[in-house]
């Protein structure tokens, strides 16, 4: 007959190991989610069609208003560029408004206000909505927070000097552009690189494969270097 502790010990042991494996498999779905978040929302279907151009008036009228809210920013201050465009809708709005009350009182008609439609139309957010949304955000929220705290405190050596080799390339981008600028070439490339690489897939997805062989040769090099103790600590 099986002793008891004997048992229970094992029992214990299985459940510890399980544990483990499941703290595993749980950081690895964490940090994939990490990064397939932004992933995934450039990969939505509006945002593709928008910038594959399937629709050209409507991407041509994103595109262009937010490149010109971009350079608006770029010369002026957000306070200047946001009371602008409120002055610019204000303006629309009253100038509507008065030209329809002329014509109703030129044409002895009684239409009521221009605008009724829209202001009889629910225009507040339901409380299910905003948890929905707050909930979403705290989940990226904490996602960055661990990724930040499993980076900056060296859970990982080699990802860390990524990060670290990242930031410092940084520094010289930031010398030479400022947030506004590189915004506007993210825009720039945003609507017209997948365009080009639609029509020359091909010969890009050659390039790129050649580049991803010769960053992955450095890696492997980088941690052939490495200590023997920083190894193990890697392969653990």
């Amino acid at each position: 007959m099986a002793d008891p502790m004997n048992q229970s010990s094992q029992i214990s042991s299985s459940h510890g190991l399980n544990d483990g494996h499941s703290a595993s498999s749980k950081d690895s779905k964490f940090s994939d989610s990490f990064f397939s978040s932004p992933v995934s929302l450039i990969q939505s279907p509006q945002v593709i069609d928008l910038v594959h151009w399937r629709d050209p008036k409507k991407s041509g009228v994103v595109f262009g208003v937010s490149l010109l809210l971009l350079l608006s920013l770029a010369a002026f201050s957000v306070i200047s560029v946001v009371s602008y465009l409120l002055l610019a809708l204000l303006c629309v709005t009253i100038s509507f408004r008065i030209y329809k009350s002329v014509i109703q009182a030129v044409q002895k008609s009684n239409e009521g206000h221009p605008f009724k439609a829209l202001m009889e139309k629910d225009v507040t957010v339901p409380p299910e909505t905003f948890r929905k949304h707050v909930d979403l955000c705290l989940t990226h929220v904490n996602r960055v927070l661990k990724q930040m705290s499993r980076l900056f405190l060296v859970e990982d050596l080699v990802d860390s000097l990524k990060l670290a080799v990242v930031m410092w390339l940084l520094t010289y981008v930031g010398a030479v552009f400022n947030g506004i600028t590189i915004l506007i070439l993210a825009d720039i490339l945003l609507f017209s690189v997948p365009p080009i690489y639609e029509k020359n897939k091909t010969q890009i997805d050659h390039y790129i494969d050649i580049a991803r062989t010769q960053v992955n040769t450095t890696i492997a090099k980088l941690q052939e270097k490495l200590p023997g103790s920083l190894k193990r600590c890697k392969a653990e």
